[in-house]
């Protein structure tokens, strides 16, 4: 069969263009989209791979309470109303290029790994950060941890030549027989 009219043509061609708009429109509307947990953890996952390392210090470790995630309701009951849940946030700086930045990250779900009591303010610690944009940091994720045991111990050398102390003796009078 062959199409001599150019209408019939223009015909078939709109048709086809116009199935696969609805097609690609059909995908974008029902396709599964991450969660925001999913997001988080891809993004964890990315520092842990490509990010800089960075000396740092935790400032506080802190619980919030926070409204429950949105969900798609069924049936709105008013009488069923949802419980905050509480946030585990660990609040940290670091410097860069002499700019500080003050960040915090949220590490309610990492609390199977590292136990929040245990977790020392004032401490020094190590932050991962993206290089294009520093101010995408994390302190701990799955695979890694930025989190130090405790403050450095500095070497201790002994004395090789003590202090002569004599003159520091009471019965000392400073004059010589």
């Amino acid at each position: 069969m062959v199409l001599r009219n150019t209408s019939l043509w223009e015909f078939a061609a709109g048709s086809l263009l116009l199935a696969a708009a609805s097609a690609v429109g059909f995908w974008l509307v029902f396709r599964k989209r991450p969660a925001p947990e999913e997001l988080e953890r891809a993004r964890r996952q990315f520092l842990v791979q490509s990010g800089r390392l960075v000396d740092g210090m935790l400032l506080d470790i802190t619980e919030i309470e926070a409204p429950p995630p949105p969900r798609r309701p069924v049936v709105e009951d008013p009488g069923m109303a949802e419980d905050p849940r509480t946030l585990t946030l660990l609040i940290y700086n670091y410097r860069i290029g002499g700019v500080i930045y003050d960040c915090s990250q949220d590490i309610t779900p990492l609390r199977a790994i590292v136990d929040p009591a245990q977790i020392r303010a004032g401490f020094p610690c190590t932050v991962r950060y993206q290089p294009g944009n520093p101010q995408n940091s994390i302190v701990l994720a799955e695979d890694w941890s930025g989190l130090r045991a405790g403050l450095p111990v500095l070497p201790q050398f002994a004395d090789p030549d003590p202090l002569d102390t004599s003159h520091l003796h009471p019965r000392h009078t400073g004059r010589v027989s």
